[in-house]
């Protein structure tokens, strides 16, 4: 009887020792995109991390994080690729900042990557009034890559370069030469202390994200098996925009939520792209694209936004501090050279739409041989209304002028 129960579990048993090789080729394979040797699976603290962050995001933690990260991680992989850093530097982003693009330290790093403003502007991310490019999915992951690309090409490994990343080229150059060595057991000693410790423990964080997040039987039995499979058809499409386009008339016009468009552009300080550019790089998903195509047209900013017209007397700062405008960003809008303005001047101000072809007219410009009563009647509004929500004392109303023709 115990013959025959040992013969019942013996492919079992089988089942279980293959399962484990594969899974332990599958991890030593994944330490090699390191640079990391096969022997570091045994180091305690990473053994004790890997338990931790495994118990950690039995909570959905893990989960949770690639879910909210789903929709761009293809592209972050491809923008990977494309400078020859291993995929897997993907959950070096997720050490950093649990891949959101709103995540900011006491250091002043901000974003997916966690750039501080000097690094960032080194490679040409974009910080100012309109935009943060360290909180920009694609920019920010091209300025990583070729970032991490750097390091590798100046230690020469990718363990090296994930260290250098946390703790700076300068500093693990003296640890190294302190150390006499680039080995990791060795730049790892906690007795030593070559690197900080913050250090030491953010390389094994992320080889402890890496594997967890490699192990397939692992998000089977979570029932996230579809994280192994992520397809192009849930990534972003980057798409060009006018200058000061506005990110709600692109949300009605594509039928995408506006919350869910921010967070893919959360590069953005406004609602509106910069001014000073003629187009500028927005991210839609990738399903939305075919819309994008046959429904964008770029609009006339004064079509979008409230347009202002100077009275005698007002200035630049008088007119920004009406509308709750920084008045940099009128002089912008509107092209301006100098802050001094003429009277009767038109001037666009980006707050709330003003116009949208498709959806509603808040404004209409009075054209020649136009009357109250016949924009009333033409719009089926009373003549009372519109000098209600237009302040107007009488009916005389001239050429060019923009009337309200809702509250």
């Amino acid at each position: 009887m115990i013959r025959f129960f040992l013969i019942l579990l013996a492919p079992y048993a089988l089942f279980a020792a293959l399962t484990f090789s594969t899974n332990n080729n599958k991890d030593v394979e994944l330490l090699k995109t390191f640079d990391v040797d096969s022997s570091f699976l045994y180091d305690e603290k990473l053994n004790e991390m890997k338990s931790s962050e495994r118990a950690r995001y039995q909570y959905k933690h893990f989960f949770n994080a690639m879910d909210n990260a789903y929709i761009f991680i293809p592209r972050i992989k491809e923008v990977l690729n494309e400078y020859n850093v291993p995929a897997e530097f993907l959950y070096l982003a997720m050490a950093e900042s649990n891949f959101s693009t709103r995540a900011y330290s006491k250091k002043k790093a901000t974003g997916m990557w966690q750039f501080m403003p000097r690094t960032a502007k080194l490679y040409k991310l974009r910080i100012d009034s309109y935009v943060d490019e360290r909180r920009d999915l694609i920019k920010s992951s091209e300025a990583a890559a070729k970032y991490l690309t750097f390091l590798h090409k100046k230690f020469g490994k990718w363990y090296l370069a994930a260290i250098a990343y946390n703790c700076g080229g300068g500093y693990l150059s003296r640890a190294i030469k302190k150390a006499g060595t680039d080995d990791l057991k060795v730049l790892l000693d906690e007795k030593k202390r070559y690197i900080p410790r913050e250090s030491r423990l953010y390389i094994r964080k992320i080889l402890a994200l890496a594997l967890v997040g490699n192990d397939e039987d692992y998000l089977i039995d979570n029932e996230y098996e579809f994280l192994l499979n992520r397809g192009n058809a849930y990534s972003l499409a980057t798409v060009k925009v006018g200058r000061g386009e506005s990110l709600t008339r692109i949300s009605k016009m594509l039928g995408i939520p506006l919350k869910e468009l921010k967070a893919l552009n959360h590069h953005l300080s406004h609602d509106f792209t910069p001014p000073d550019v003629k187009k500028y790089d927005i991210y839609i998903p990738y399903v939305k694209l075919s819309d994008f195509k046959q429904k964008y047209h770029p609009e006339d900013i004064k079509n979008i936004y409230m347009v202002h017209t100077v009275k005698h007397g007002e200035s630049l700062f008088a007119i920004g501090r009406k509308y709750h405008v920084p008045y940099k960003i009128i002089k912008d809008f509107n092209k301006l050279s100098s802050n001094r303005l003429s009277l009767k001047q038109q001037l666009v101000i980006p707050i709330a739409v003003a116009k949208n072809h498709e959806h509603d007219k808040r404004y209409y410009m009075v054209k020649n041989g136009d009357t109250l009563d016949s924009i009333a009647k033409a719009n089926k509004l009373t003549i009372g209304f519109i000098k209600s929500v237009n302040n107007l004392k009488n009916n005389t109303i001239k050429i060019g002028d923009k009337l309200y023709l809702n509250e």
